[in-house]
């Protein structure tokens, strides 16, 4: 069986007898501390997911290394700092400063991410068509707003959301639409899209607001990709629990989450409906967690989600991870099939 195979079985309930998928979240932070486990984790398990390349006819303006010490400009012209190598900085200095958001026309639409081959990336597709493909796109509109006018004033707008900030967001998302139907027409197997929404015990912002502004967005986004015979793949940190039934609802075949922070009991209700696309809980776990909280860890994602599929194996080698907790990660999860 291939991994495109093996992903598509568990993504739709039907995976009996092959063994869970298995992708490992990398960052340079890990590159640069521990490379030798990461060449271990590379010759002891597969990796079931990758993506094509994609060369652009035109390139947005840039500036920095976004895991770099120092600043770096995205393609939006949103400026991120940063104080730690191998991880991302944050923005500081937002690009929307005035409470009208009269100056939204600061914001640089990156529309030369459209410009893209379809043809050199299905090319690249074929090369790789063993994998599970993701596409090289991924809208974040909630993030994005955040960057450009700041996280605090954005909650403030959002509370009496400002004429022009509505229609930037109309912009944005129809950006955001064009760039994932224009992904959806290669060959990839899956689109992504993420927003972290939660704090450590609850959604951001109010459901209502998420309800009236976001869900449409996201609506559209996943049925952009099912419409073209794709499956849609999300990420969002925190405790998101009130938004899990609304995802499910409109169609999301897969969440990214910190299942730990949640209460991996508290999402049982939802197995067999959606695919749990990890994790093992970063924040105590995998930096002080001992062989056996592995192992209990894995287990109880596994005898709790599992549907024959709805899980991935799936962890992040960041900051402060300790390399043999990432390693008995993958090592339970082949034991457990």
């Amino acid at each position: 069986m291939t991994s495109k195979e093996l992903v598509l079985q568990t993504l739709e309930f039907r995976n009996t007898s092959g063994r869970v998928p298995r992708q490992l979240w990398l960052l340079p932070w890990a590159q640069d501390h521990h490379n030798e486990m990461l060449q271990k984790l590379n010759q002891d398990f597969q990796w079931d997911f990758d993506g094509p390349a994609a060369a652009l006819k035109e390139y947005p303006k840039t500036k920095g290394d976004p895991y770099g010490v120092g600043e770096y400009v995205d393609e939006w012209g949103c400026i991120f700092t940063n104080i730690q190598k191998g991880v991302i900085g944050e923005v500081k200095q937002p690009i929307v400063t005035d409470e009208d958001w009269a100056d939204a026309g600061n914001v640089h639409i990156p529309e030369e991410l459209l410009t893209f081959d379809i043809d050199q990336v299905n090319a690249d597709c074929e090369k790789k068509q063993d994998k599970f493909l993701f596409s090289g796109c991924c809208p974040r509109p909630f993030e994005q707003l955040q960057f450009i006018r700041g996280t605090v004033d954005l909650y403030m707008d959002l509370m009496d959301p400002p004429k022009e900030m509505l229609e930037f967001i109309k912009k944005m998302h129809d950006y955001y639409c064009r760039l994932m139907t224009k992904w959806a027409k290669t060959d990839v197997d899956a689109l992504n899209m993420m927003d972290d929404w939660g704090s450590q015990n609850d959604l951001l912002i109010n459901p209502q607001i998420w309800d009236d502004i976001f869900k449409p967005m996201y609506k559209d986004y996943i049925d952009i990709a099912h419409s073209h015979g794709k499956k849609i793949f999300m990420h969002s940190d925190g405790h998101i629990l009130r938004i899990i039934p609304r995802l499910i609802d409109l169609g999301l075949d897969a969440i990214n989450s910190q299942i730990f922070c949640m209460g991996v009991e508290n999402l049982k209700p939802f197995a067999g409906k959606i695919t749990f696309w990890g994790e093992i809980d970063r924040q105590h776990l995998l930096p002080y967690g001992t062989k056996e909280d592995i192992d209990h860890a894995v287990s109880q994602v596994y005898q709790t989600l599992w549907n024959n599929g709805g899980c991935i194996a799936q962890c992040e080698f960041g900051p402060g991870a300790n390399p043999e907790n990432v390693y008995r990660v993958f090592e339970k999860w082949q034991e457990m099939r």
